[in-house]
């Protein structure tokens, strides 16, 4: 098969369920299977580099789940994950197209770790047909595919777990409840930090596309440019046709905890700049980014700071390899912090408060899990529509630094106020047939 062109036998970007329903038969679409208490099931993993390695490490762990077919669009990439996965199991299948992955009945779930600008696209093709999904943070690659992810999962009444791992962290969960029962009273502010040593990406120049790798299917949505390295693998995230920054990459998660433990949806307010500093290189995403969100109708508002270098502590967070990551809380009887675990000071004099260390373990891919089995929506700890708005925060901060300005927002429409210049951000143009439906 020609790379890029839909295997469907209709536009791609247009699937929807009359048409699953009435071409499954001819073409081996799949449905959704009834799963009994002792089925396994059975989970795809899309996107293989990096993240996707762990997903397959998670799901191949629990009980009756088996993880039955890898896809990646880099054989390289997939060949050596496939062999690794099959020294512990039995032969699984492999695809460099996706799609392909959906025609299956017989796979349950998809899981994504795809490049960002994939993430809400491969999620809507896999709810139309009949599965269910783990995806990567963030969701989305802009707020109105975000959006329309939760359409789809709603529509065809799929289970879809946002890989913001830290809300099924007991002892996170258990920090958020102290904050619901005041334990530092009045809550007006979260701080979210994401400083996270990153060294310069260099330069790579345009090459052709290195042997087994299918490039067009990687770049799927976004614009067709040449092959570089600093466009392909991890570095993909500091360019704005198939990244966030790390704002919405490792700041995806300190985003979710701090609206989570703040309590709040979207903002009315939005302002964020920086730059990219130090550095004469490849990336075109801020290394240096400062961002505020204000709810003045609820007296509360949301910071957030990404710094790339060398750094100071910050109200105790300590992480691991000279980063600093966590979310502060302050209250009008003392403050919260939520880095390895959370602590407590109470009073004018700081003095210690509660506090927890997490246990070891990671509950996130079985809360997914447990969720395909009973079909309870409202058991899932991440469900996409908490992901979506946490996503959807970090492309909000993003246009705001890119155009340079506050920006007003009406967080009923998802729309910015007045300001039709900052609303064509809210979304991107899809190169066909890689196209994200105005109706999923």
């Amino acid at each position: 098969m020609k790379e890029g062109m839909g295997f469907f036998p209709f536009e791609v970007g247009m699937i929807n369920r009359r048409v699953f329903l009435e071409t499954a038969a001819g073409i081996g679409v799949a449905t959704s299977r009834v799963l009994g208490a002792n089925d396994v099931v059975r989970v795809a993993v899309v996107g293989l580099h990096g993240r996707g390695r762990r997903l397959i490490e998670g799901f191949s762990r629990l009980p009756k789940v088996k993880v039955v077919a890898l896809c990646d669009v880099d054989e390289n990439v997939l060949g050596e994950q496939a062999a690794r996965l099959e020294k512990e199991t039995t032969k699984v299948d492999r695809y460099v197209d996706m799609r392909h992955v959906f025609e299956r009945g017989d796979i349950d779930a998809v899981a994504f770790a795809t490049p960002n600008h994939w993430h809400a696209l491969g999620s809507i093709w896999a709810c139309q047909a009949g599965k269910d999904v783990y995806v990567e943070k963030p969701c989305s690659h802009n707020v109105w595919e975000g959006r329309k992810l939760v359409e789809a999962a709603r529509k065809y009444n799929r289970m879809v777990q946002h890989g913001t791992g830290g809300r099924s962290v007991g002892v996170y969960q258990d920090a958020v409840q102290k904050l619901r029962d005041g334990v530092i009273g009045k809550i007006y502010m979260a701080k979210g930090l994401c400083y996270k040593w990153r060294d310069t990406i260099g330069r790579t120049p345009d090459e052709p596309v290195p042997p087994g790798i299918h490039y067009d299917l990687w770049l799927g949505p976004a614009p067709v440019r040449p092959f570089s390295r600093n466009r392909f693998h991890y570095n993909w995230h500091w360019n704005w046709d198939y990244g966030n920054g790390d704002i919405g990459n490792q700041g995806a998660h300190q985003m979710d905890v701090a609206r989570w433990g703040l309590g709040v949806q979207l903002p009315e307010k939005i302002s964020s700049s920086g730059g990219h500093f130090m550095f004469d290189d490849d990336q075109q995403t801020p290394n240096v980014q400062i961002a505020t969100f204000e709810y003045p109708s609820e007296g509360k508002m949301l910071a957030f700071e990404v710094r790339h270098w060398i750094t100071n502590p910050e109200a105790g967070i300590d992480s691991k390899g000279g980063n600093e990551i966590g979310v502060l809380f302050f209250g009008s009887k003392g403050y919260m912090v939520i880095g390895d675990g959370y602590r407590t000071y109470l009073g004018q004099k700081r003095e210690p408060g509660p506090a927890a260390r997490p246990l070891p373990g990671d509950a996130h891919f079985a809360n997914f899990i447990e969720a395909v089995r009973s079909r309870k929506n409202e058991s899932l700890t991440a469900e996409i529509e908490q992901g979506h708005l946490s996503a959807a925060l970090c492309h909000l901060a993003n246009i705001s630094f890119r155009l340079g300005r506050t920006l007003r927002f009406n967080p009923a429409t998802e729309q910015f106020i007045g300001d039709s210049e900052a609303d064509q951000l809210l979304r991107r143009n899809y190169r066909p047939p890689f196209i994200v439906p105005e109706s999923p």
